[in-house]
């Protein structure tokens, strides 16, 4: 028979029949150490058990694998992520790819936008381990095959969208993003597509005015 562990500072198991002397007394830090330094990872899902001998199980139910495989930007690229990383972490910082800013880390500024198959989507709240298996597009992957600037990157340029420059890399991916799925917008269909873009120097028309335009020549 086991029962679970109490979420408690110290942790004690005891077999009344048995002398105080055999009983088994270890703190949650020094467990949790313990599982570390074994390479054991248990999720927030899994859980801890002690039986009354004092043995001490552990389900690791939904273990998560640091070295992963992520497509990005049409190449497959192995990287080690750990369980809490997030993907504009991982892009920075472990792909070296700076073109993707962090700004608020709190998915209201829209800097860090990315495409996931194809859809625009922050990646300072996406968990890296959630998007394996999807396609990563990010404003390094927008150019055409020789470097050529894709059209809404030359509309942009056109219109004087770019001010200081730093949401420049979200405003285009949430375009590219927009196009794909509606090639003809609005400029209301535009102009909420592109909301989730917040512009410091207040560049708004100069975008929108580049979507549309993007739109036309396309």
């Amino acid at each position: 028979m086991t029962d679970l562990i109490p979420d408690h500072d110290t942790i004690a198991t005891c077999d009344a029949d048995r002398p105080a002397s055999v009983s088994t007394r270890a703190s949650r830090r020094e467990f949790i150490k313990g599982v570390i330094a074994s390479g054991v990872a248990v999720s927030a899902a899994g859980y801890v058990v002690v039986g009354r001998g004092g043995e001490v199980f552990a389900q690791a139910a939904g273990t998560v694998t640091r070295l992963v495989t992520l497509n990005v930007n049409g190449r497959d690229r192995p990287v080690d992520v750990l369980p809490n990383e997030t993907l504009i972490h991982t892009l920075r910082y472990k792909l070296g790819l700076t073109g993707t800013k962090l700004g608020c880390d709190h998915s209201e500024c829209g800097n860090c936008t990315v495409m996931l198959d194809d859809v625009a989507s922050y990646s300072c709240s996406t968990l890296t381990h959630s998007v394996r298996g999807r396609k990563i597009v990010t404003i390094e992957g927008i150019e055409g095959p020789n470097g050529e600037l894709h059209p809404v990157q030359k509309a942009m340029v056109e219109e004087l969208g770019p001010q200081c420059g730093f949401c420049t890399p979200g405003q285009v991916v949430s375009a590219v993003a927009l196009l794909k799925h509606n090639p003809k917008p609005t400029v209301e269909e535009a102009r909420i597509a592109m909301s989730g873009n917040l512009c410091r120097c207040g560049a708004y028309d100069h975008y929108l005015k580049a979507v549309m335009r993007a739109a036309r020549e396309a």
